[in-house]
């Protein structure tokens, strides 16, 4: 039993660099303090290109030797130190699980909360655990009074299970949905602000901002929507599905009011894992989308009201920042960015090859479109997939028809001389 306590101690108190791999892995927790401190001597430059380091983060992935797979701006795959940590929170649930479930685990959330608040540079409580960036963007959708002549400015580019969901509450209440279609890629952040200001009236309400845009690569300068939106009054909810733990910001400077992320993807965290961030004065004006004793009150825990979820897959995202922590945000970006950069620079003087995301180093990371004159997006994906066994895909949604590369940290220069070679061959 002082075992139990001291592990629920332990999570509840779960803050700082490498705090969830002790729990689950303490040999591992010695070697990445070890990786961690040979990695912050290195300068920026070196670190970037380190592949004895970035050679030692993929070893610690089990992704298959022969498919190689560039679309982890899908999903991506969780490292075994984390993949461990989920099992061996799921066998401790199995032991007696209304009471480790509910007594331990769940008392474990606060640490927990704590640790992704550091990460997120925000206040723990303005921040919500979840399944994804689709619940924590719904709650908000569905959470708001709004009424019928009430405008909301999206655009054509964002997510459809977003777009599908402001179609919902527009039919269901009658809210007005004023529609951009951006021009992709621009590298001039004025002209996109303008479209979404020219868009704003006075019965505008709300500005739904894709902070990445999955489909082509580019983000979106989100600050500068806030801060026009906001001279206003309009409220902003940011979609950061592909951006949280892809590079390196904090929460609340993105100037949003709203924000909901999916940490299976650049996180690498157990699949069917989110989190949502609210401005805390914010919290008590959006109506909790499951059930709740007080679903108009003010603590963000209110949406975490799930019933019976997986407790062993909550934790174990812990284990995740940890990892995520080795590298740092900063240092990661800068090495998905050299991956895109290594691997377009090498086919781009091809005649045929243009791409969809920028080119102004900001405004890009590691999710690019490549587009091929005469040769339609599901042909080139297939292409790859059939005679090279590269995974990518097909992208074919609105204004937007190319094939999505995203490579991960794990993803090695070599890998990417595999696509190089495949896409020159195919081009001849």
């Amino acid at each position: 039993m002082s075992s139990r306590r001291k592990f629920l101690t332990q999570l509840t108190a779960a803050t700082g660099a490498f705090t969830f791999f002790p729990l689950t892995n303490k040999a591992f927790a010695h070697e990445a303090e070890h990786r961690f401190q040979q990695f912050q001597s290195l300068n920026d430059v070196d670190a970037m290109q380190d592949e004895d380091f970035w050679g030692w983060i993929k070893e610690q992935f089990t992704v298959s030797p022969n498919l190689l797979n560039l679309n982890n701006g899908g999903v991506s795959p969780q490292p075994k130190v984390v993949q461990d940590a989920h099992i061996r929170f799921y066998q401790f649930s199995n032991e007696a699980p209304s009471y480790y479930m509910w007594r331990t685990l769940d008392e474990g959330r606060e640490g927990l909360r704590g640790k992704l608040a550091e990460l997120a540079g925000c206040n723990a409580e303005e921040l919500a655990i979840n399944r994804n960036a689709t619940e924590g963007l719904n709650t908000v959708i569905f959470g708001l009074n709004l009424k019928a002549g009430d405008e909301v400015v999206l655009t054509k580019q964002d997510y459809p299970n977003m777009i599908n969901a402001w179609k919902q509450r527009e039919k269901r209440d009658g809210i007005k949905l004023v529609w951009l279609n951006l021009n992709l890629p621009e590298e001039n952040e004025e002209v996109i602000v303008q479209q979404y200001v020219n868009a704003f009236t006075s019965k505008t309400k709300i500005v739904h901002v894709t902070h990445l845009i999955n489909w082509t690569g580019q983000f979106l300068p989100i600050r500068k929507i806030a801060d026009e939106a906001h001279k206003r009054g309009i409220e902003v909810i940011g979609d950061g599905a592909h951006s949280f733990a892809h590079t390196d910001f904090k929460i609340p400077d993105l100037g949003c009011d709203y924000f909901a992320t999916s940490l299976h993807k650049w996180l690498c965290a157990p699949f069917g894992s989110g989190l949502l961030w609210i401005k805390k004065e914010k919290i008590k004006n959006i109506w909790a989308l499951l059930s709740n004793d007080k679903p108009d009150g003010e603590d963000i825990r209110k949406f975490e009201t799930l019933g019976t979820r997986s407790f062993a897959s909550e934790m174990a995202i812990g284990n995740a920042v940890d990892f995520h922590n080795v590298m740092g945000s900063k240092r990661k970006e800068e090495r998905l960015r050299y991956l895109t950069d290594y691997w377009t620079s090498r086919v781009s003087d091809l005649k045929r090859v243009s791409f969809l995301q920028p080119k102004t180093k900001h405004m890009y990371c590691a999710l690019a479109n490549i587009a091929i004159e005469g040769m339609k997006p599901a042909e080139f994906a297939s292409t790859l997939h059939s005679k090279y066994k590269i995974h990518t895909v097909a992208i074919d949604w609105e204004n937007i028809h190319g094939t999505r590369v995203t490579p991960h940290v794990y993803t090695s220069t070599k890998d990417m001389d595999r696509l190089v070679k495949a896409v020159r061959e195919m081009l001849g």
